[in-house]
């Protein structure tokens, strides 16, 4: 029986901090040129497994003397975790001289398909396959996404994460090939190095890009290999919008700002959930994408503010947009599309969209009761949950955008 889809610590600190881990069950690629660091990195998502007590199986083309070594250069002791059985080392030889081979296709596949009754066998919690590269050179497109989904669909559904290691591509056919299997994984870390040696004065770009899951998003940052650490990251997470009372004691009123001062500032949303379109309609397909896999439903909410608000300046574009920041819970996603405030609602529970609501009404940046009852009659509500007749976001933002989908009630926000 396959165990529940949950986050798990990966050892990889981009990952960690800005997503909560990866997917149990899920399958990843690592990605970058020749001594960008990816076995490092690769060794770090090992060693973390281990930590955990759970096993992890590296499959890895180098000799285990050498991958000793390199996990001694980050103060990662391999022979110890492998005397507990709670790494394993798989040396696997890279196929060589295809060209004498009857089926080169063939011959590549059965490698692919030998994966299977491996982990079957030692049944691990995660698997690392150091340097893929060699073993998908196939020139028969259709056959290597069947061989390789067939296989990495058997290890996901005994709930095995895996981490897949992949060299750029270096020409029109390898691009191909590896588009092909970043499109099906569920999500991409990406290592560009800015010189030809990376160390602690020589830094690299990390990326994280998700396919599925991981509605957070997409993240960079500058990684560093720091000898006896491995690689570090200067990530920082975003930080919150505190709110202060103005009766704390020790502090003085000159330290606060009013709320409709917070409300029209651009400083409150750098650090907020707000999106561009473009990686809202990435987080939109991430979703759609988790709702075909698990059935979990999530809705979209569109607040349209009416041009009569904005002629008699009763509230800016800018102030809706925070007055809808500070009513959402920080799993939920904001875009400015025009006129329209959307919102991501990953929740299934039944009334999030009219305590969303209610929240944003609470919120509006005004007091006197008579404006507030007239703005509230100037901002729209819609609200649309995913169905199976969404194949993307584009057809989903479209609908709501459209106005096709169900107002909450007839007097808007009132």
């Amino acid at each position: 029986m396959a165990k529940k889809i949950q986050l798990l610590p990966s050892g990889i600190p981009l990952v960690d901090l800005a997503w909560g881990g990866l997917y149990r069950g899920g399958t990843y690629f690592l990605i970058g040129p020749r001594k960008s660091g990816r076995t490092l990195l690769a060794l770090q998502f090992a060693k973390e497994s281990a930590e955990q007590k759970d096993i992890c199986l590296f499959f890895t083309s180098v000799r285990p003397k050498d991958l000793m070594i390199h996990a001694a250069s980050i103060d990662f002791d391999l022979q110890k975790y492998m005397d507990q059985n709670l790494i394993i080392v798989v040396r696997v030889t890279p196929p060589v001289d295809l060209e004498e081979v009857d089926d080169p296709d063939e011959y590549l596949a059965e490698y692919i398909k030998d994966l299977v009754p491996v982990v079957k066998q030692y049944m691990p919690s995660k698997i690392v396959f150091d340097e893929l590269s060699s073993f998908i050179s196939f020139k028969n497109i259709k056959l290597l996404k069947s061989t390789f989904l067939k296989a990495v669909e058997s290890i996901e559904d005994a709930g095995i994460t895996s981490l897949f290691s992949l060299g750029e591509p270096a020409n029109p056919a390898s691009h191909s090939i590896v588009d092909l299997l970043l499109l099906n994984s569920t999500g991409v870390i990406n290592l560009q190095k800015k010189s030809d040696v990376v160390d602690k004065y020589h830094s690299g770009i990390m990326t994280i890009t998700p396919n599925v899951g991981h509605t957070e998003g997409k993240f960079s940052s500058n990684y560093f290999i720091e000898p006896g650490k491995g690689i570090i990251v200067d990530f920082k997470p975003p930080h919150k919008v505190e709110q202060v009372s103005e009766y704390d004691e020790g502090n003085s009123m000159d330290m606060y700002k009013s709320l409709s001062e917070i409300m029209d500032s651009e400083e409150a949303i750098t650090i907020s959930n707000v999106y561009s379109l473009e990686d809202f309609e990435l987080l939109v397909n991430n979703q759609i994408a988790y709702y075909k896999i698990t059935g979990k439903i999530f809705q979209l909410v569109s607040l349209r503010l009416d041009e009569r608000a904005l002629q008699r300046n009763l509230i800016t574009l800018n102030q809706l947009r925070n007055a809808v920041r500070l009513s959402t819970n920080k799993k939920d996603k904001i875009c400015t599309v025009g006129n329209n405030i959307l919102v991501l609602i990953s929740s299934e529970t039944k009334n999030a969209v009219p305590d969303l609501v209610t929240k944003i009404k609470s919120n509006l940046p005004n007091n006197n009761h008579n404006i507030a009852q007239t703005l509230t009659r100037l901002i729209s509500v819609y609200s649309i949950s995913v169905s199976d007749e969404f194949q993307n976001s584009k057809e989903m933002i479209a609908r709501i955008l459209n106005n096709k989908s169900v107002r909450i009630d007839k007097s808007p926000l009132s």
